[in-house]
């Protein structure tokens, strides 16, 4: 091979080298990215009457549909002291779970079921932190959250800047 040749194959090689560099990402695990909010008006995925939990209802989100094998809530305080914490809310799937992507506190999520047969989801405490494991066939991730008290909350109407009423949660 000559010099030219040489030269032109250590370059397709550094040209290949880098590409595979700035697309690394193709090649990578993705990861479970899990968010949460407090929404005083989640009344339609509601499992239990507004009057119920002394929190505001919690809704999660996930950053894509996934199918989950696994959801448990745990208190904080008791992953801290206890070797085997108390899941406040434990779902498992045997088979083919419904892909989601957002999901509220204690609501029934297609193809998956207690854990623990004829349980239900408990009370979450206001102010207290839990943790929210997920999992994903081989994925799995972790997300901590506070709990909001639940109170009636003033809402501005546009028109008059000084009014404000109150609305049942």
């Amino acid at each position: 091979m000559t010099s030219k040749q040489w030269m032109l194959t250590a370059v397709a090689i550094v040209l290949g080298g880098l590409s595979l560099y700035l697309n690394r990402h193709w090649f990578a695990k993705e990861d479970i990215q899990i968010f949460h909010r407090s929404n005083p008006r989640a009344g339609m995925f509601r499992a239990r009457s507004a009057g119920d939990s002394p929190s505001l209802p919690v809704v999660f989100g996930l950053s894509r549909r996934l199918k989950l094998t696994l959801l448990k809530v745990v208190a904080v305080s008791e992953l801290e002291t206890n070797k085997l914490p108390h899941p406040s809310w434990y779902l498992v799937s045997d088979s083919n779970s419904v892909p989601i992507n957002e999901f509220l506190y204690g609501m029934p999520i297609g193809g998956m079921r207690p854990a623990i047969k004829s349980t239900s989801p408990e009370t979450l405490q206001p102010g207290e932190k839990y943790r929210l494991f997920v999992q994903a066939g081989s994925l799995k991730a972790e997300h901590d959250f506070v709990t909001v008290p639940r109170k009636a909350d003033t809402v501005r109407s546009i028109g008059d800047q000084n009014r404000s009423f109150v609305y049942e949660c």
